[in-house]
């Protein structure tokens, strides 16, 4: 039950967050936890960059094949529903921890992995960090925003996203022909020493704090993220607003139920559909791109690395521009016309009938435009859905079903070419599916410029 003393707190929490300018303060906690959601964007698209030569060298079907690539999205759908009760439970910053050390540790492993068989073991152990990772940083990165820049502030955090996939698109180029695909999984060991430093360099959400009754530690926190605010500005902090800053209802221990009763069941379904929508598309192509280049294409490695450098590329691009775009259009806005040019792009595909690689590559580039705004947005919009108690439950459990998305994008679009289907067919289901999610988005809450607290009081 919420008592006078909580609500009092709560709301001089949220005040007192609402009213810091940005600063290096920002700046250096965007960059900690960029730096591990880059390093869990290059680790999830390796797979990708290795199945062509895994292929050859191990003699795969493309039943084996699409094995190797899901076996870690499996994974990450377990890490998600793992790191969603750990985020709400034990804080962000230490779920993020321990999800960067799980995956930096299961990269290593992969990289000695020696049949297809611990290839796939080894990536759903590098993927149990890889789900839980990205969810629950997306949820912190919320809670320290700002409503009014909150799109803005996410989104750009959530660019080094697309740009951790173009790295490893990148360094692909170079590594897995020079040095093998094995070098690629070593690299992504990297991050192991970011687990480490984060709960050292890193203030535990304030607004997670207080959600779980230690009020003394929340006003700490927000004291040290204030005085470091002040000192980095150089100057005094604006009195805090006397604005509808309301306070959730109930400062107790969440529940996964919640998750489906009240308003918050309208939410979580079309939450999830998007989820699933957006990851259903944007792997179905991103995970067979390079093979389709040198299986169906006939080019080489080289020059399939390139193309799939180019789509990354362009996704980064798309959110940028959602990222400028989206505390003006609103989020609804966005997520409708992002899914609808994605639809767009890929039914003109396979009208055309996807008959050269370069066609394919210029299509597919235009495509992630699109599909890496949604994602973003997608990261921006989930936690606002729900309560500081529930929140990284509910971002989490849309990364479930993004996961869904991302293991059975693959398998149909692999079932597809297995069968001798056309390409025409593949991108043609997969315009439908982003048709879909395009009607699912219409119906969704508008969450534009209202404080957290505001949205689930």
């Amino acid at each position: 039950m919420t008592t006078v003393a909580d609500t009092a707190a709560a709301g001089s929490i949220a005040a007192r967050l609402e009213r810091l300018p940005q600063s290096r303060w920002h700046v250096k906690v965007r960059f900690m936890i960029g730096a591990v959601t880059f390093f869990e964007a290059f680790d999830q698209l390796l797979a990708a960059s290795a199945l062509p030569v895994i292929t050859e060298e191990w003699h795969l079907s493309t039943g084996q094949a699409t094995f190797a690539v899901t076996a870690a999205s499996i994974g990450m759908l377990i890490g998600a529903l793992l790191a969603g009760s750990l985020g709400d439970r034990i804080g962000r910053v230490r779920t993020v921890a321990l999800g960067v050390g799980v995956t930096a540790i299961g990269s290593l492993a992969v990289a000695f992995a020696w049949n297809i068989e611990t290839f796939a073991l080894f990536r759903f152990a590098q993927g149990l960090g890889i789900g839980g990772v990205v969810p629950v940083a997306a949820t912190y990165i919320n809670e320290i925003a700002r409503s009014d820049k909150r799109g803005r502030f996410v989104l750009i955090y959530e660019m080094i996203f697309p740009a951790g996939l173009a790295a490893a698109s990148l360094i692909a180029v170079w590594v897995v022909p020079t040095f093998g695909w094995r070098a690629m999984f070593v690299i992504g060991a990297v991050p192991v020493v970011l687990a480490a430093m984060l709960p050292r360099t890193v203030i535990e959400s304030p607004r997670w704090l207080l959600a779980r009754g230690r009020t003394e530690e929340a006003e700490e926190a927000i004291a040290r993220i204030e005085a470091q605010v002040s000192r980095s500005t150089g100057d005094v902090l604006p009195t805090p607003a006397q604005a509808d800053h309301r306070v959730e209802e109930g400062v107790t221990r969440g529940r996964l139920r919640e998750l489906f009763v009240g308003r918050y069941l309208r939410r979580t379904v079309i939450v999830s559909s998007l989820w699933f929508v957006a990851y259903y598309v944007n792997h179905g192509i991103s995970t067979w791109l390079p093979s389709l280049y040198t299986k169906n294409f006939g080019l080489d490695l080289t020059t399939a690395l390139v193309y799939t450098l180019l789509s990354n590329v362009t996704g980064l691009l798309g959110t940028f521009v959602v990222a400028m775009l989206i505390d003006r259009v609103g989020r609804r806005p966005a997520l409708v016309a992002a899914l609808g040019g994605g639809a767009l792009t890929l039914g003109v595909l396979a009208v055309a009938g996807a008959t050269s690689g370069m066609q394919v590559a210029l299509f597919a580039s235009a495509t992630t435009f699109f599909l890496y705004a949604i994602n973003a947005g997608l990261y921006l919009y989930s936690p606002e859905l729900y309560p500081t108690r529930n929140r990284a439950k509910g971002a989490a459990f849309g990364g479930l079903w993004n996961r869904l998305g991302v293991i059975l994008g693959p398998v149909v679009v692999g079932g597809i070419l297995g069968a001798g289907g056309s390409l025409k067919l593949v991108f043609a289901q997969l315009a439908v599916v982003a048709l879909i999610g395009a009607i699912v988005a219409l119906l969704a809450v508008e969450t534009k410029g209202k404080t957290l607290e505001q949205l689930n009081s």
